[in-house]
C-alpha cells in the first residue's frame, strides 16, 4: 500500500560538485539550500542583494551584476534616520550612508566577478506579487515598511516576467557558454492575498518558468515546490506559522537536490566533510588525555585529506 505521492526527480544530466562556482539569488528558499551547499564546503554566493521574492526584482538584480552597477546616495532612501536600498533587503540597510554604499558596492563588486566565473546560477522565484514606487514606476524588491502609500503593487503577468527575465538569461548564456540556470518556486506560502492569491502566483512563476525553459536549452527546474505540496502534503513539515517548510523539510528537499544533480563521489565527500565539522566541534570533558589526543591526530589527518581534495578551501584547519 501507498500512502504518499512521492515526486521522482531523474538525475539532471550534469554534475554539481566541489569544484563549481554556484550562484543562488531569489527566496528565503535559495538561501536555506545555498547554506548547506556552502556547509559542505561549496564554493557559492548567496544573494548578494539579500532576499528578493519577485521575478521582476530578480531580473534587475541580474542586470545590476552583469553591468557591476555601483550604488549612490541616489540610490538610498532615509526613513527614520536609517538608510536603505528599493533594491537591497534590510541586512543592507544602516545608520550612516557611506557605510551602507560600501557595503553595497563591496559586495557588487565580488558578486559581479563571480557571476562571470559561475557554472549554475539558481533562481527561486517566491511570489509573483510586485511592488513598485510610484514616484519613478521602478520595481521595488523590499518596502522596508515605509508607507504603503508611496507604492503601488500588482499581480504581474506571465509575458512579463519571460520578457524581462528572458533579456537578462540571453545577456548570461552568450556571455558564459558553460552557464546552466536553475529554476524552483518557493514552497513558501505567500498568505497575504488569502489561498487564492497565492496559488495564482505560484501558478504564474511556474508558466512563466517553463516559457523560459522552451525558449533557453541551458535552463532547467527543480520541483521544490511540488515536493512539498504534493510529497511531504503535511502540515507537521511546516514551521509554526504554517507558512515555512520547517527544518526536516528542507533535509528532504536537499536529498532530492543531491540525488539530482551530485554523483556518488560527491555525496562521499560530503559525507566526510560533515562528518569533520561535527568531529572539530567535539568538546572533550579532559583534553590532556592520550584518548584526546589521539583522536586529534585522527582528525588532522582528515583534515588533510580534505584540503588536498579540496584545493580552492583552507579553512578546515584550526
Amino acid at each position: 500500500m501507498k500512502f504518499r505521492t512521492e515526486v521522482i526527480i531523474e538525475n539532471a544530466g550534469f554534475e554539481v560538485n566541489h569544484q563549481s562556482n554556484i550562484l543562488f539569488l531569489g527566496s528565503c528558499f535559495a538561501e536555506n539550500i545555498g547554506t548547506m551547499l556552502e556547509k559542505s564546503r561549496f564554493k557559492t554566493d548567496i544573494n548578494p542583494f539579500g532576499i528578493l521574492y519577485n521575478p521582476l526584482s530578480i531580473a534587475q538584480s541580474i542586470d545590476f551584476l552583469f553591468t557591476n552597477k555601483q550604488f549612490s546616495i541616489n540610490d538610498l532612501v532615509n526613513h527614520e534616520g536609517v538608510w536603505h536600498s528599493f533594491s537591497h533587503h534590510s541586512r543592507f540597510s544602516g545608520l550612516n550612508a557611506e557605510e551602507v554604499l560600501e557595503t553595497m558596492n563591496k559586495r557588487m563588486q565580488v558578486s559581479a566577478d563571480f557571476l562571470r566565473k559561475t557554472d549554475y546560477l539558481f533562481i527561486t522565484l517566491g511570489t509573483a506579487w510586485v511592488y513598485f514606487l510610484k514616484q519613478t514606476g521602478k520595481v521595488v524588491s523590499n518596502c522596508h515598511k515605509l508607507h504603503n502609500n508611496i507604492f503601488t503593487r500588482e499581480l504581474t503577468s506571465v509575458e512579463k516576467i519571460v520578457n524581462e527575465l528572458s533579456k537578462q538569461l540571453e545577456q548570461l548564456l552568450i556571455l558564459n557558454k558553460k552557464l546552466r540556470i536553475i529554476f524552483t518556486v518557493s514552497p513558501v506560502r505567500h498568505w497575504k492575498d488569502g489561498a487564492l492569491g497565492n496559488q495564482l502566483s505560484k501558478a504564474t512563476l511556474l508558466l512563466a518558468i517553463n516559457a523560459l525553459q522552451k525558449q533557453f536549452s541551458r535552463v532547467s527546474y527543480f520541483p521544490a515546490y511540488e515536493i512539498v505540496m504534493d510529497d511531504l502534503r503535511d502540515y507537521r513539515f511546516y514551521a509554526d506559522d504554517l507558512l515555512h517548510p520547517n527544518s526536516q523539510a528542507i533535509e528532504y528537499i536537499y536529498e532530492k537536490f543531491a540525488s539530482c544533480y551530485f554523483s556518488k563521489e560527491t555525496n562521499e565527500l560530503n559525507a566526510e566533510i560533515q562528518a569533520v565539522e561535527r568531529a572539530k566541534a567535539h568538546r572533550p570533558f579532559n583534553p590532556t588525555t592520550q584518548n584526546h589526543q589521539t583522536f586529534l591526530d585522527k582528525l588532522n589527518k582528515r583534515i588533510e585529506f580534505l584540503d588536498q581534495k579540496l584545493i580552492h578551501l583552507n579553512n578546515f584547519k584550526p
